[in-house]
């Protein structure tokens, strides 16, 4: 039973949160942010989710580049933990988003948050991204960066777009300064930025602004994000 309760508390945790009911106005990245790691065609980002140091599932950013240097960003997250044979707890999203000329200028996805459905779709119009989403419908300002993590103008961004809900999440981001971290037996570094919403995450970037980590506490679990290889 306490096992149970730790993995709703889990599925609780990451789930994106809902804010504001109407966007605020404004830049939402810093003037400041380092420019985003620009990716080539192939690319992929791959993690291993770790729960508490054991295998918890995989999460994968894969990058479809056109010659005229626009992309499709395609984001896959699947969790899954339980009790021998028993599933307790299953999270799987599927997000994909449009950038032309370093914006970005369409979401969709479709997440199943533990047999919940939560959708987001949205679109550049007229200078504002139109977001019909299960946690807010109405606008956001061009520029705005998703909550899915590969971008370091996350970090340097006073709201994001949640890529699960649609909910536009105001942040607090804090740099916690460099680390050399180990990836498939290779030194790096990166820095550290502590991203505080609802839930604080920990987020890492290395030298050439590649997202190379992710870290966060639920309810006394700890979840790690280890990359698969560099990028």
């Amino acid at each position: 039973m306490t096992k149970m309760i730790a993995l709703v508390t889990l599925a609780t945790a990451l789930s994106v949160p809902t804010f504001a009911d109407a966007a605020p106005a404004g830049a939402p990245v810093a003037a400041n942010a380092p420019t985003a790691w620009q990716p080539e065609d192939g690319d992929r980002i791959s993690f291993t989710v770790l729960r508490k140091g054991k295998a918890f599932g995989t999460h994968t950013v894969d990058f479809d580049v056109d010659k005229d240097g626009s992309y499709e960003v395609e984001t896959n997250v699947s969790l899954k933990a339980g009790l021998g044979p028993i599933t307790m707890f299953k999270y799987d999203l599927s997000a994909t988003e449009q950038w032309e000329d370093g914006q970005l200028v369409a979401v969709n996805s479709r997440t199943n948050d533990d047999g919940k459905t939560k959708r987001v779709s949205a679109e550049l119009i007229g200078g504002e991204l139109e977001i019909q989403g299960s946690a807010y419908i109405g606008t956001a300002p061009a520029g705005i960066i998703p909550s899915s993590h590969w971008n370091i103008q996350q970090a340097f961004s006073s709201e994001i777009l949640s890529t699960e809900t649609g909910a536009i999440l105001d942040t607090k981001v804090t740099p916690l300064g460099k680390e050399t971290l180990t990836i498939n037996g290779q030194p790096v570094e990166a820095m550290q930025y502590r991203l505080v919403s609802d839930l604080t995450v920990d987020l890492w970037y290395d030298e050439r602004n590649r997202w190379v980590k992710l870290s966060f506490e639920a309810r006394g679990q700890q979840i790690d994000y280890v990359l698969d290889a560099l990028y």
